[in-house]
């Protein structure tokens, strides 16, 4: 009975889910409507987004234990409402800063972090043959969500001041009801395969046996899996990885108008969304290519693209062409970390307990993300006041390239722990 499930729905509404969620990521549309309205700077402008991504990060852990006791409905559903709820509310709080970082920061943080964990631990669990390619998918759609939503927030908030009193809660309010629907009916499709289940024509790999001939345990709790090493290891490696591609794509923008906008052939904001799309589609080819020729080799190669981009198109560049280049190469590159993480995470720690254990995997990205971006902004911003901001970009990119060697050391030293089951 269990072949007869078609499985490929999880993953159509994996999709529809993360489409969704990926809106988060479209913030920078609100500020300089809200930054007029409101008279905020840019600081309080950023204040909810932040609070959405500490909190997003937060609800990961909590919601892949849930998770795994409980199964997909019931969190992908919370996720929804609670991502509705706090659009809903930003329509009513819009004018606070506080209001906004309380509905759309803490209350939608927590409801994108409890529905993004749903679409992955499923589909893994469904897809062992094939984790890379359709975890990418899947995330893919939390990458494409913002080419879709950003223009989309843009074009109901209009570009007439005066009509923002009224455009900013509707639209919000749309939001919410759009989430409503498509995130809590997304949710009520998954399900979690029975106990056994496998594809049909695949075998799973053969149990692992130590020298003495004692089988090697395949899963492992969250508890089991802190105390391996290759924890920490892969830990640092997502570490790196994100740290390399938030540092580049938060700078993509001001680097491209102040050290390449003589031979700019696009605007900067045109460019970054390229360097989206190359995002995206980095997340399916790197999760599709990892299931060929292993998560060590494309991981390794991930790195490598890194390299080139930061160190050859990146540092010293003062031709926009070579600069958009080297960017969309590192969206590339980063998108498939978003895939690469919860395969390698499935492979070394079985399928059973992945949301919890992908859930404490991803506090890499949330860490990453709060400390840094801030520190080499921190070497830019100081290389601008004493009148080199070119040495301030390549001290960073040079610093970012040294991270990637080290990511590559760690990789190659990672192997899959092994314990007496």
């Amino acid at each position: 009975m269990a072949e007869k499930v078609n499985r490929w729905k999880f993953v159509y509404a994996a999709l529809v889910m993360q489409l969704c969620l990926g809106a988060l990521y479209s913030w920078s549309v609100w500020r300089p409507v809200l930054e007029k309205t409101n008279g905020w700077d840019a600081k309080v402008s950023i204040g909810p987004y932040r609070y959405s991504l500490l909190f997003f990060t937060v609800a990961m852990i909590i919601a892949g234990f849930w998770q795994d006791k409980k199964g997909p409905k019931l969190v992908g559903s919370v996720g929804g409402l609670l991502l509705a709820a706090g659009c809903l509310l930003s329509a009513v709080t819009w004018q606070s800063e506080m209001g906004l970082k309380i509905s759309y920061g803490i209350i939608g943080g927590l409801g994108v972090g409890f529905a993004y964990v749903t679409p992955i631990a499923t589909c893994v669990k469904w897809f062992p043959d094939k984790r890379g390619t359709i975890v990418g998918l899947a995330v893919l759609g939390f990458g494409a969500g913002s080419m879709i939503f950003a223009p989309l927030i843009s074009n109901l908030l209009g570009s007439d001041p005066a009509m923002w009193a009224t455009t900013v809660p509707r639209t919000f309010a749309i939001l919410g009801v759009t989430f409503l629907i498509c995130v809590v009916g997304a949710a009520r499709i998954f399900d979690v395969p029975p106990a056994g289940y496998k594809p049909e024509g695949w075998n799973p790999p053969a149990a692992t046996t130590s020298a003495s001939g004692v089988v090697q345990k395949a899963e492992f709790s969250p508890g089991e899996m802190v105390k391996t090493w290759q924890f920490y290891c892969l830990w640092l490696t997502y570490f790196l990885g994100t740290s390399v591609g938030i540092v580049s794509i938060g700078q993509a923008v001001p680097l491209m108008k102040s050290m390449a906008a003589a031979s700019a052939i696009m605007s900067a904001a045109a460019a970054l969304g390229l360097m989206s799309a190359f995002n995206g589609v980095g997340r399916l080819a790197f999760g599709a290519i990892s299931d060929k020729i292993g998560r060590k080799p494309t991981t390794v190669i991930m790195f490598a693209c890194y390299i080139v981009a930061a160190l050859f198109l990146l540092r010293n560049t003062t031709n926009f062409i070579t600069a958009l280049a080297g960017v969309c190469l590192v969206g590339f590159s980063y998108g498939g970390y978003l895939a690469m993480m919860p395969s390698f995470t499935a492979d070394y720690y079985g399928a059973k307990n992945v949301g919890a254990n992908y859930g404490i995997v991803f506090t890499a990205w949330g860490v990453c993300g709060f400390i840094v971006p801030a520190y080499f902004a921190g070497i830019v911003a100081a290389a601008k006041a004493a009148g080199d901001v070119a040495a301030g970009y390549n001290q960073t990119y040079f610093t970012l390239a040294g991270m990637c060697v080290v990511g590559i050391i760690l990789v190659l030293i990672l192997k899959k722990p092994v314990q007496d089951a």
